[in-house]
């Protein structure tokens, strides 16, 4: 619940934002609780994990989760701590953006900011699409009449986004008591589905089925499995583990922000990491019928369906469903203030339109214009892939993790370059920062160059169908990962808007307390 803020805590919240050159214009009413709840919800191991469970399956197998998912986690709580340490130094609600800003030149702003709000509305289509697929299937379960075809799950994902626009442009009170219900929602509902993974089926997988075993269902060559297949499987927890920057972007309407949103920033990977992987471990030891997991391209319901009553695999989609709309309503928020803050120092054309707040002193154009931008990236999944895999969903999903891991990579760099010129806010790594930026950098480098790769022989430009080996290799569009599309025009189009005009009035954040400037574009 939303606690009241102490008179003299609101206002050193209110000057700490001053000297970063901000008016108090959203409204203050978020606890550190709630803070750390809108990053763990959307994190949501009750999302991520079920919506992708099927990358790692077909690309490792059993290795890729289990293995995968505590190391792929271990860096990303390094990313993690790292972004800690610039939130508590920089509260505010353009996060990375700002900081990079801040930390370097305006340029470094500009992209940032860019990939930032690219992976935003990437996360938030993936999160929305997710969830419309668990509902399209819940709902057929109780009325088999509803088809589960790609048309009526895009009709469902339009739906949602609406309604999380609603909730987000109606109520900011009880987003935030949402938050808090969700944190819940999701620690009791992944221990339900655990419990009932652990005494609904018959029969269990071994250990050493669940640690070692290993598949590749990619079409990819074995040859290439430790060095292509394998890392195209840590997807899963790049993934699923993303958004927490949201942290910063509701900042400036959480009291105590610059302990607060540190706690909150590393706290929910923390316990996202353990919860996920208790919960994907439940999944694997319960995936007694490899078969009918394969058949259905490693859809995480074939476990349900193969191993449980119907009732119980109905309860476990229910629980999910619910827990991916607590997550998306959540990705809208963190998106819409992001969209507001960048608009707010003029770098989104309408930014005057973006950067408006209602008389409840709430972005209701930022978040209109964030769920459109959404829909419309997401228009790919209506076309079925060749493979039968989800190849268009994952293509949204690779947008959104190297869109924003990028975008948290621009100012953990500049903090490295800084050094002992950067002045820490209550919550400091140290001199540990040294070491744990360096790893957090060379990480995302890296995922980032898999992540633009083909998900899918059918994906490879040129690729042409080997007659000796029949299978749908020939190269199709319907099979492209259209992440280095997404990203590559989205960066050549910043690029030349920066080179071209924005270099000249763009000058990174600009002051509100003194004076309503404009910018000269």
């Amino acid at each position: 619940m939303t606690k009241p803020v102490p008179p003299a805590d609101a206002d050193a919240d209110a000057r700490r934002l001053a000297e970063l050159g901000y008016k108090q214009e959203l409204s203050r009413t978020w606890s550190g609780f709630s803070n750390f709840a809108i990053s763990f919800s959307i994190i949501s191991i009750l999302a991520g994990c079920f919506t992708t469970f099927g990358q790692a399956w077909n690309n490792g197998g059993p290795i890729a989760i289990s293995w995968g998912w505590p190391l792929i986690s271990i860096f990303i709580l390094i990313i993690g701590l790292c972004m800690s340490e610039l939130v508590s130094a920089y509260p505010t609600a353009g996060g990375i953006y700002w900081w990079a800003a801040k930390m370097g030149r305006p340029v470094h702003g500009w992209f940032t900011g860019w990939f930032n709000l690219v992976g935003l509305v990437a996360v938030t289509a993936s999160v929305d699409y997710g969830c419309a697929t668990f509902m399209n299937i819940t709902i057929n379960r109780f009325a088999e009449g509803f088809e589960i075809s790609l048309g009526n799950t895009f009709i469902l994902f339009t739906v949602i986004l609406v309604l999380h626009a609603l909730i987000n442009i109606f109520s900011h009170r009880l987003i935030s008591l949402l938050q808090n219900v969700s944190v819940w929602w999701h620690v009791f509902g992944a221990a339900v589905v655990v419990a009932i993974l652990i005494f609904g089926p018959d029969s269990h997988q071994s250990m050493s089925f669940v640690f070692t075993e290993r598949f590749n269902n990619s079409g990819f060559s074995d040859t290439s499995f430790w060095f292509y297949v394998l890392p195209l499987g840590f997807l899963l927890t790049q993934y699923t583990i993303t958004g927490f920057d949201a942290c910063a972007h509701v900042s400036e309407e959480t009291h105590g922000a610059s302990k607060a949103a540190a706690r909150g920033l590393w706290q929910s990977i923390f316990y996202s990491a353990i919860g996920g992987w208790v919960l994907l471990l439940a999944f694997l030891f319960a995936a007694t019928d490899v078969d009918a997991v394969n058949k259905e391209f490693g859809f995480v319901g074939a476990i349900f369906t193969s191993s449980l009553t119907p009732v119980l695999a109905t309860v476990i989609f229910g629980i999910s469903t619910i827990g991916q709309f607590f997550c998306g309503m959540s990705c809208v928020t963190s998106m819409s203030r992001m969209t507001y803050a960048f608009s707010r120092d003029g770098a989104i054309p309408g930014w005057r339109l973006w950067s408006k707040v209602n008389k409840n002193r709430t972005p209701v154009n930022a978040i209109v214009f964030g769920c459109v931008a959404a829909l419309i990236l997401t228009l790919p999944a209506l076309y079925k892939a060749p493979t039968g895999t989800p190849l268009a969903f994952y293509a949204v999903v690779s947008v959104a993790v190297i869109g924003l891991y990028i975008a948290f990579a621009i100012p953990i760099w500049l903090r490295l370059r800084m050094g002992d010129r950067f002045q820490p806010g209550p919550w400091t790594l140290g001199a540990k920062y040294k070491v744990m930026c360096w790893i957090a950098v060379i990480e995302i480098i890296v995922i980032s160059i898999y992540f633009i790769m083909p998900l899918a022989p059918a994906g490879v430009p040129f690729n042409k169908d080997d007659p000796a080996t029949p299978g749908d290799e020939t190269f199709t569009w319907t099979a492209v990962n259209y992440s280095p599309i997404v990203v590559g025009v989205m960066v050549l189009a910043v690029g030349l808007w920066w080179a071209l005009s924005a270099r000249h009035w763009f000058t990174g954040p600009r002051r509100t307390v003194d004076e309503d400037q404009q910018p000269a574009a």
